[in-house]
Order: C-alpha cells, then structure tokens, then sequence
C-alpha cells in the first residue's frame, strides 16, 4: 500500500486486491452517506525501525467481542483496559484474562 501526506491530505493506493478489498472495508466504516463521518484517531506510538505498524481506532466503532484466555488467570482483582477500543472491564483474582479486539487486554494500574 503506498501512502502519502500533502500538508493535510493523506492518500492511501491499494497495491493489490486483497490492499483493495481492505482499503473499501475501512472507508465504508468511515463514510457516512448522511454526514456522520467517523474519524480515525491514532494509538500508541509509532517510531520507524521500532514499530512495524501503526495502529489507528475509528471513533464511534464499537470493538470487538470479549473472550476470556483459556491459559492466564487474573494474578489480583483489576480493571482491564482494551488499548483498541477503549472497553473495561473488572476481573477478580483467578479469573481468566479478557481477550478483546484480538489482543490480551490490560491492566490499569
């Protein structure tokens, strides 16, 4: 995918389909035909030669669907943070680990 940035544009060329099919996904999520545009807010951080990806969340986009580790259990009671979309949760000691938006999510110390 080739990105580029003019001042205050960004534009995104696919350079394959799948890049295609990827790019139409992210801008039926973010076009809103009625002017409800959703906004793209950037995550983390993203240092060249450090990080390989940058990681954006779109306002307004619920997150995905909580599953719960099969293997980490809660060390203490906690407040679990998914860093993706924003979700919390409280988990009693023992109990199994949050899994959200695809990643382990973490806690709020």
């Amino acid at each position: 995918m080739k990105i580029s940035v003019d001042r205050n544009v960004v534009e995104i060329t696919p350079e394959s389909e799948q890049e295609t099919a990827s790019l139409d996904v992210l801008w039926k999520i973010v076009i809103d035909c009625y002017g409800n545009n959703k906004k793209l807010v950037p995550m983390g951080q993203f240092v060249p030669g450090i990080d390989n990806l940058a990681r954006f969340n779109i306002e307004g986009v619920q997150g995905g669907a909580t599953i719960y580790s099969e293997d980490k259990k809660a060390p203490a009671d906690n407040t679990y943070w998914c860093s993706t979309c924003n979700k919390y949760m409280k988990v009693k000691v023992n109990d199994a680990i949050p899994l959200c938006c695809g990643r382990d999510m973490e806690t709020i110390e």
